[in-house]
């Protein structure tokens, strides 16, 4: 395949290839799946849904920690992370493969599900604050202690490549689609997808209503901090856009969108009754924002929806039909 053509600085198309061969004896390829739009009861010719949930510690960002303990020399300290579950998970899952140890500090809101599985994993959990700030300011504490590798959920150039290599693996099974749809917290996984699509299709991000952090910047023309809250908090509740995200959204993403919570909801239990693919909230936006009209696509278009993780306790997601 070859590159898209992108010298801007940061994260690269070059650098994403770089990170699919690093990591490609750790991650799962994971599947494509494409149906029609109608299917669901929804306009658009094609839906694409990257089944990313499937992926190992149960969300896209194994890709990122992985490239990041791959490419870096790890201290005896070994690794730490703050996170609101899924890149602490993903950090967790990546030391117990490669022998390190690790440490993640988690905010309160962090589900009791993805504690739980950072325990099994083997990592040292500290739940520290009420929002991932405050989890992030100890962490940055106890790494300056320790001298251990810090691992960021979505601000350092080689997670944000290994989020970018997602869409390389898109591109080489089915081309690009006309139009994907990213969830967005911190930014790492639309980071990473804008870089490597670098402006050959539309690249939109999604937010909860709650928790509008690229938005917010968007409208105010650089990265401010945002309180955070709603359905999704736990997984897309960056109260910042990141340093590594932020230019590439504004080069390479073309609109920005706010989900409602109700929206989220219905999303993700429809996925699990007609589907039966159990994903997390902040998995099911792309599927809501079309579903509640956020984003309206042409009958003509193919539209890739990212469903990123599955770390959460899947009890309330609606009777077996």
């Amino acid at each position: 395949m070859s590159l898209p053509s992108n010298t801007h600085a940061g994260v690269s198309p070059a650098d994403i290839q770089a990170a699919a061969q690093r990591i490609a004896g750790d991650v799962r390829r994971t599947p494509l799946l494409r149906l029609p739009a109608a299917s669901l009861g929804l306009p658009g010719a094609e839906l694409w849904l990257k089944l990313e949930h499937l992926q190992r510690g149960g969300s896209f960002k194994a890709r990122g920690m992985f490239n990041r303990m791959r490419a870096l020399p790890i201290p005896a300290a070994g690794v730490v992370v703050a996170s609101g579950g899924n890149a602490g998970i993903a950090v967790a899952t990546a030391a117990r493969a490669l022998g390190v140890r690790c440490e993640v500090f988690v905010p309160e809101i962090s589900p009791p599900a993805k504690r739980a599985a950072l325990a099994a994993l083997g990592a040292t959990v500290f739940v520290q604050g009420a929002a991932y700030a405050e989890a992030l300011a100890a962490c940055q504490a106890r790494q300056a202690e320790t001298g251990a590798l810090p691992m960021h959920a979505y601000d350092q150039p080689e997670v944000v490549a290994g989020a970018g290599t997602l869409a390389a693996e898109i591109e080489a099974e089915a081309g690009l689609p006309d139009r994907v749809l990213v969830s967005v917290g911190g930014g790492g996984l639309i980071g990473g997808i804008a870089a490597w699509c670098a402006g050959r299709c539309r690249v939109e991000a999604l937010e909860p209503e709650g928790s509008p952090t690229l938005h917010a910047a968007r409208a105010a023309g650089q990265p401010v901090d945002v309180a955070v809250g709603g359905l999704a908090a736990d997984a897309l509740g960056a109260r910042r856009i990141g340093d590594v995200a932020w230019p590439l959204t504004q080069r390479f993403v073309v609109a920005s969108h706010l989900v409602p919570d109700a929206a989220i909801r219905q999303a993700q239990q429809r996925l699990w009754l007609e589907l039966r693919l159990a994903v997390e909230p902040a998995a099911a936006l792309g599927l809501g924002a079309l579903m509640a009209g956020v984003v309206q696509p042409a009958a003509h278009e193919r539209v890739a929806l990212v469903l990123c993780g599955a770390n959460f306790d899947p009890a309330g997601l609606g009777a077996v039909r």
